[in-house]
């Protein structure tokens, strides 16, 4: 049988055609000149010579800033999927029921048929390749991917562990009855401001997106962490007009509707909490909460 690639597929995977005899499984697929991508590369050919799995499930808690772009993304994309809800808060992530699908007991996690993922940059990646979202996502050229690849990176380490500080410190942890230490808290946010300035200067700049001139899995991803601390209340974007700017863009692409279903939940956690309608957590996430408050520089 002759293995069909549409126009787009071939453009984005940069792979020539390849004939497969009847009943054999292609061992290798061709780059053309100029075509490396990467290691995601082989996962591109994977994708596109396979018949499409049915019954995909994101395992997800809309309070995570990971799982919320997962979300995003499939939504906005049209991607089918079953909604399996972990609530972090009760410690459903540690339950018995949860351990054989992800042993490392995390959300976000995806499961395609008898395949499992976690990480949720490995997700994105593995969807957009799948479904051959389109191109401005992750794209086919090399120097645009690596760009996203290069605030993935800094993103991981200057953005992920700062800017969900301000949750725990305000909510989660007097949940418990513990209580984060002032300067950790104003150290946090000079941690965030620094962090501010750089998402601008060095990644924003005066283009429309952090990466290029299109939106892209780094603006989702950066969107996500920064809503975080927007829920409970740090002004943000105040005297950040170009940051401002760009927040506008990427959730006028997004849609109205889709931002305000997928942010619900994190922008009612303070009601809630003054509320005292949280969840309240199990005993026996306890420790990992105390582990995590800790763990704050």
């Amino acid at each position: 049988m002759l293995v069909q690639l549409n126009q787009t597929a071939a453009g984005r995977t940069g792979l020539r055609l390849a004939k497969v005899r009847e009943g054999c499984t292609p061992h290798w697929l061709t780059p053309q000149r100029g075509g490396a991508l990467l290691l995601p590369l082989l996962l591109s050919g994977s994708a596109v010579i396979a018949a499409p799995a049915m019954g995909l499930e994101l395992y997800l808690d809309l309070l995570s800033q990971p799982s919320r772009a997962v979300y995003i993304f499939a939504k906005k994309n049209g991607i089918p999927f079953e909604l399996r809800n972990v609530e972090l808060l009760k410690g459903q992530h540690l339950s018995k029921e949860f351990f054989p699908v992800n042993s490392l007991q995390r959300v976000p996690t995806l499961k395609d048929g008898d395949f499992v993922l976690s990480e949720s940059v490995a997700i994105l990646i593995y969807l957009s390749f799948k479904y051959q979202t389109a191109d401005h996502w992750y794209p086919s050229d090399l120097q645009a991917r690596v760009r996203i690849h290069e605030y993935l990176g800094w993103h991981a380490d200057r953005i992920r562990g700062t800017f969900g500080v301000s949750l725990w410190t305000q909510v989660l942890a007097p949940l418990i009855g513990a209580q984060v230490p002032e300067e950790k808290v104003k150290r946090n946010r000079t941690n965030i401001d620094k962090a501010l300035q750089h998402l601008e200067d060095k990644f924003l700049g005066h283009k429309a997106f952090l990466t290029s001139q299109q939106v892209t899995l780094a603006d989702l991803m950066a969107l996500e962490e920064l809503m975080q601390v927007v829920a409970v209340g740090y002004p943000l974007f105040e005297g950040r007009p170009r940051l401002a700017a760009w927040r506008e863009r990427v959730e006028a692409f997004l849609g109205t509707d889709l931002c305000q279903e997928a942010h619900g939940p994190i922008f009612h956690i303070v009601e809630q909490a003054a509320n005292k309608t949280l969840p309240q957590p199990s005993p026996d996430f306890y420790p990992n909460m105390l582990l995590r408050i800790s763990m704050i520089p």
